[in-house]
């Protein structure tokens, strides 16, 4: 199976770069992975409505040309569907079954995604009812996907 990681803006901190890295290293083991990152568009200060659908359209535009048709997309969503880790794993190992070769997962910008990557999405997933940054939500997003694969395998790690 392919994994990938569509995510807006890039990793500035050395931190999450090395925690990227060493997720994307173990999960090797399991799953190919490309993570793929679309530059984010500046939004300008005190934004109007507005701006901000123009910026969401401009990033989406960028993720929505990165699909394939065949590309199973899950977007990583504040109004998506909430999974306990084992739920989550249950999910990823039927997704796998189904006969989905290719799970795109999408981390989105600081406003969200726009109505047309909402609408080409298979599926919204929330990892919680906060809001993380992009860099940070990156790293969880690896570590669950990795979780999820140890569980599938009754591998230790999850606890």
């Amino acid at each position: 199976m392919l994994i990938k990681l569509i995510c807006v803006g890039k990793l500035k901190e050395n931190a999450y770069t090395l925690l990227v890295n060493e997720f994307a290293k173990r999960l090797g083991a399991y799953t190919e992975l490309e993570i793929i990152e679309v530059k984010d568009e500046k939004i300008p200060r005190n934004a109007s409505e507005k701006e901000e659908v123009i910026v969401k359209t401009l990033e989406g535009n960028k993720i929505l040309n990165l699909l394939k048709a065949d590309d199973y997309v899950i977007l990583f969503d504040l109004a998506g569907k909430h999974y306990s880790s084992i739920e989550f794993a249950m999910w990823l190992e039927k997704a796998s079954v189904k006969g989905n070769s290719k799970l795109t997962f999408i981390i989105g910008g600081s406003l969200g995604f726009s109505g047309d990557v909402i609408n080409r999405a298979n599926e919204r997933i929330s990892v919680s009812n906060m809001t993380f940054s992009h860099q940070l939500m990156r790293v969880i997003a690896l570590e669950q996907i990795y979780r999820a694969y140890k569980i599938i395998n009754n591998e230790p790690y999850h606890k």
